[in-house]
């Protein structure tokens, strides 16, 4: 649990430093807390990128809090919003386990972190003895396959990839065989990171569905999009837009320790009731963390 809260700790450093510093600076304005603290820890919220409904429901709990509690001493402030962030963020989430045998969709936008995730995603997974195959699903991106290529070199892991332009759909069949004939775990299918026609990604997801029900209906099924932490609010909305097109089970946050719009992880939970399962919170291989609730909200408001 330390090194969880450590390593969280470390990739929120940025985010902290906005967020944590601008709480600190209200709580020694003030003397007691009073609405003018209430509203001007609004808009520090609405400044750390947690967003503005978001931000109005946080500051709305915690009246409701300081009220319960009869408090006055603005130095609880920080206490308070952790522990309200933790219930925001843990709202009707069950604890997460990753089934075996499992089929795992990647979807998200070019540029978002996709190909490295699923490379730190398998090497977290073998961590766990979880055996691993790659689907290079994404068959239309120059270079898409090559870069995943890389990736299942440094993790060791099997791929199964077709022909450049090859329809994602007969890779996918291929490696739900390869899947089950080596009695594989996980298998971990890269698509295609495009949203311009969401018509066509809905059907190509929906073929690919298609073929994983009826080939390997005994493995269960998720759906990872991949965000960007680094883009803030439009994180939320590229997750609204893949929220039409597709059953997401899970969000995977890269970038964390890049950024200073962390709070957006409130953000995704709260507006869009989508769980955030992993963060990518450094450079390294071995920096794609399980996400956890409780390490955050410490690592984001915390000492």
């Amino acid at each position: 649990m330390l090194n969880i809260f450590s390593k969280m700790k470390a990739g929120l450093t940025k985010t902290r430093e906005s967020l944590s510093a601008g709480v600190d600076k209200l709580i020694q304005q003030f003397v007691t807390i009073d609405e003018e603290l209430f509203e001007a820890l609004e808009e520090t919220l609405i400044l750390a990128d947690l967003g503005v409904e978001t931000a109005m429901e946080l500051v709305e709990s915690l009246r409701g809090r300081v009220k319960a509690e009869r408090l006055s001493d603005p130095a609880e402030i920080k206490r308070l919003l952790s522990e309200i962030m933790q219930e925001m963020i843990m709202r009707d989430v069950a604890p997460f386990e990753l089934e075996c045998p499992s089929v795992i969709l990647i979807i998200g936008v070019n540029g978002v972190g996709k190909t490295t995730s699923i490379g730190k995603l398998t090497k977290h997974l073998k961590s766990e003895g979880k055996s691993v195959l790659i689907a290079a699903a994404d068959t239309f991106r120059a270079a898409a396959v090559e870069q995943l290529e890389v990736w299942c070199q440094r993790a060791d892991v099997p791929i199964i990839k077709h022909e450049n332009n090859s329809d994602p759909a007969a890779v996918v069949f291929d490696a739900v065989q390869a899947a089950k004939a080596r009695g594989v775990d996980v298998l971990i299918v890269d698509t295609a990171g495009r949203l311009h026609n969401k018509k066509n990604l809905m059907d190509e997801l929906k073929k690919i569905f298609r073929i994983v029900a009826a080939q390997y209906g005994e493995a269960r099924r998720e759906v990872f999009l991949v965000l960007d932490s680094t883009t803030g609010q439009n994180a939320v909305q590229q997750a609204k837009l893949f929220k039409d097109a597709a059953d997401i089970t899970g969000i995977v946050l890269t970038k964390l320790d890049g950024t200073a719009k962390g709070g957006v992880v409130v953000s995704i939970k709260n507006e869009l009731d989508i769980p955030v399962r992993y963060v990518g919170v450094g450079e390294g291989i071995d920096d794609l963390q399980p996400f956890d609730a409780e390490a955050f909200a410490w690592g984001l408001v915390g000492e």
